[in-house]
Parts: structure tokens; C-alpha cells; sequence
């Protein structure tokens, strides 16, 4: 049962059965609570922007938890120099409306200088996972998220965390952090959601303008065809990479980042697909940076996931 609490702050709308917290040690209270009731918490950190991929998120923490707690939370530290951290999308009055929509328990939604108040100096690096794909081009965008989460679970204090399988890298560097840190939580991570068109859902697709959105498109069908490749028997990793750079470099507003098909738990390249690789890329659309990946699987249901 949620807990009948109301907030309102400024010209935020009042929200029912949901608590929104700003600082830490409000947040630690109120996890600690729970575990006092004996109940579990299901935690989906994201950065906001909601759209349909972190509603399943939601959903699925619904079904798992006792109590459902959501972060929104723009994490500074995981942005480079000259990429999107002023301009990232965001719209509170609606990421507040689904939550309650959701049966979200409570909203962690901290300041920048409460996460990383004056002095902050440590941070949590995962080596090897971190040197490959998304990686090779954001030099520290890793060591960020995994510091991020390390302090979200110290303050959320959650059983169980949800991600998305569109950011496949990073779910593999927190099941490695919680792994390696001997922490008690387990993590779930769930199917991509996609447009009726196949481009998976993401905060960054608000940046496409018309004729940018229909070319993202591209991404959708390279990976389809790289997995209709695969699934006609094909496991030379260098014939079906050569198909799907085709594809996208066919489409004139697209520049290639990376096209990968890897090991899923080193994430090293693959030269002959054994029993299952991740087929992964990321591709700028004009300035919009996307990524999207599949899993290649001998056993064809599991090859269908998050198509």
C-alpha cells in the first residue's frame, strides 16, 4: 500500500500516494522505514524525460517490490566536454504525473550539489568493461555512472534495481559493480521498447527534427538485418558487420561511431559467432547520438528479445 502522502513545491502539481525527496538523509529515513516494515524496495534510476521504456521499468518494479522508488536525477558527472548536459531533455510536471501513474512509492530527485556537495573527490571505475563500445568515444562516462549508482543504492538502500536492455554496456558494468562490491541486490534488466517504426524509445530522440527522425530509422533495420543474417546460419562476425555498415551508411545523415558484434559478458570483440554475441551500435543522427543492439542466439526465441 503506498503511502498516502501529498507534495506540492512551487507551481509543481500535487501528487497523491507518492513522496518526492530532494535531500539524502530524507531519502536514507525513508528506505530505512520500509526495511524496518519489512518491506522490499524496487528501485529504477533514471535521469527523467520519461517516456514508455522506463514505464516498463516502472511496472516491472511494481510487480517486484513492496515499495517502488524512482531517482531523477541529470548526472553531471557522466557528460564530457561539448555533449548534451544543459540541453538534456526535461519535463518534471510529466515525469511526476507517470510515476504517480505507475504506483511509484517515492521520487528521489536531488540537486547536483546535494549528490556532490564541495570536496567530492572519489569515484568508482569498472576497467575492462569500461574500454569497449560506448567507452572508446566517452572517456569517463562509465567511471560517472557507476559512481552515480553506488551512491543511489547507498541512499536508496534497494533489494532490486531495473534497467533498460537498450544501455546493455552500462547494465553490464553495474551487474559487475554489485558483483565485485559483494552487494545484496539484484538486478533485472528488461526488453527494449521501440516506436511502431522499430527506432528504440530514448530521451534523445526529442533532439530529430522531422527528416532526422525518419533517417534514425537506419538503426532499426542495419540490426534486423544483421540478425536475419545470423538466424539464416551465418557466424562470421565480419560478414555481418559488413551488412549492417551498409545499411547504415547508406542513410546520407548518418555517422558511423561504432558497429560491434562482441562477447555479452566481456564485451570484446567476436570473430566467429559461437552460441550468442550482442550486435551493437551507435550512430549520430545530425547531432543526436543514438544507440541500439540486439542479441544474436542460436536459440531463436531469446533472438527475438527486444524486437
Amino acid at each position: 500500500m503506498s503511502p498516502v502522502i501529498s507534495h506540492k513545491s512551487g507551481d509543481l502539481v500535487t501528487i497523491d500516494y507518492m513522496e518526492l525527496i530532494t535531500n539524502i538523509k530524507e531519502m536514507q529515513a525513508f528506505s530505512y522505514s520500509a526495511k524496518r516494515l519489512g518491506k522490499s524496495i524496487a528501485f529504477v534510476p533514471t535521469m527523467g524525460s520519461l517516456h514508455d521504456g522506463h514505464t516498463s521499468l516502472l511496472k516491472k518494479g511494481r510487480e517486484l517490490g513492496d515499495m517502488l522508488v524512482m531517482s531523477i536525477f541529470i548526472n553531471p558527472v557522466q557528460f564530457g566536454p561539448g555533449e548534451d548536459f544543459t540541453s538534456y531533455p526535461k519535463d518534471i510536471k510529466r515525469d511526476l504525473a507517470l510515476a504517480d501513474a505507475n504506483k511509484v512509492d517515492c521520487i528521489f530527485n536531488p540537486a547536483a550539489d546535494e549528490m556532490y556537495p564541495e570536496g567530492f573527490q572519489t569515484f568508482i571505475e569498472i576497467e575492462r568493461l569500461s574500454s569497449h563500445l560506448c567507452g572508446l568515444s566517452r572517456p569517463g562516462h562509465f567511471r560517472g555512472v557507476a559512481t552515480v549508482v553506488m551512491k543511489l543504492f547507498n541512499i536508496v538502500k534497494p533489494d532490486i534495481v531495473i534497467f533498460g536492455e537498450k544501455d546493455f554496456q552500462q547494465t553490464a558494468i553495474i551487474k559487475r559493480m554489485i558483483i565485485d562490491f559483494n552487494m545484496d541486490i539484484d538486478i533485472v534488466s528488461m526488453p527494449i521498447v521501440r516506436e511502431e517504426d522499430g527506432l528504440a524509445m530514448s530521451s534523445r530522440n526529442s533532439y530529430l527534427n522531422k527528416e532526422e527522425r525518419m533517417a534514425a530509422r537506419c538503426l532499426y533495420t542495419a540490426i534486423t538485418r544483421g540478425r536475419d543474417i545470423f538466424n539464416k546460419g551465418v557466424k562470421d562476425a565480419a560478414v555481418i558487420l559488413k551488412e549492417v555498415k551498409h545499411i547504415i551508411e547508406s542513410e546520407p545523415l548518418s555517422v558511423t561511431e561504432y558497429i560491434k558484434i562482441c562477447d555479452t559478458d566481456t564485451l570484446e570483440d567476436l570473430d566467429t559467432i559461437e552460441d550468442r554475441a550482442l550486435l551493437a551500435l551507435s550512430v549520430k543522427i545530425g547531432k543526436t547520438r543514438l544507440i541500439d543492439n540486439c542479441i544474436l542466439q542460436v536459440n531463436q526465441e531469446a533472438n527475438k528479445r527486444g524486437f
